[in-house]
């Protein structure tokens, strides 16, 4: 009895490897279904990669729903060839989280953070003033008077997010449920405010001068 004739031999090939391709072929042709398997799949590991790098839930949210939507936009163009469907969509995730992470970076380098904003804000609204000093006395009431006219310049709904914010005490996922807004308008609003606030209270500045 002549022995077996041996087998090519071909590759083995994972199985969730070929899922995964079978979904970013699916999403390629626009297929929703598939990007909400591809989420269901890889979501987690796709959080846990974010919340290495960042801190803020809320822009770990952010940064993952981003990274999918930059896989159902890139699926026409996945190459399995450079790496699995697993790499691909960790690198991107990894990459946007740390954009982001250099963005926040540039904010708070910028001449007046948020934060700084926050105090600047907080001192207009504020009653207490020096009783020792007077030309701090004075400095405050002019600065109180620089952010009044700042905050009657926003647009009502910048400034009402603003105030939630910075006078309420309320985190930006309360204001959007306080009012009913998606979570990325409040923090569009607040991030418009921040920058108009400063914008206007450089010129106020230099009037006063």
């Amino acid at each position: 009895m002549n022995p077996p004739a041996p087998q090519p031999a071909y590759p083995r090939v994972n199985s969730v490897e070929t899922d995964d391709l079978a979904l970013v072929l699916r999403m390629a042709t626009g297929d929703e279904s598939a990007l909400a398997a591809c989420f269901d799949r890889w979501n987690g590991l796709v959080h846990a990669i974010v919340t290495r790098i960042l801190r803020d839930q809320d822009d770990v949210q952010d940064v993952v729903e981003e990274a999918f939507w930059q896989a159902w936009r890139l699926a026409p163009r996945y190459d399995a060839t450079r790496g699995s469907v697993e790499t691909w969509l960790l690198t991107m995730a990894r990459t946007r989280a740390l954009d982001r992470l250099r963005a926040a970076r540039r904010r708070r380098e910028e001449s007046i953070g948020d934060d700084d904003v926050g105090s600047v804000v907080q001192t207009g609204h504020g009653d207490t003033v020096s009783r020792d000093d007077p030309s701090l006395d004075a400095e405050q009431s002019e600065r109180r008077t620089l952010v009044r006219e700042a905050l009657r310049a926003l647009p009502e709904a910048q400034r009402f997010a603003l105030e939630l914010a910075y006078f309420g005490g309320f985190s930006q996922s309360e204001i959007a449920e306080r009012t009913q807004q998606p979570l990325g308008t409040v923090k569009t609003r607040v991030r418009a405010a921040l920058q108009k606030l400063r914008q206007t209270l450089d010129v106020l500045r230099e009037e006063a001068r």
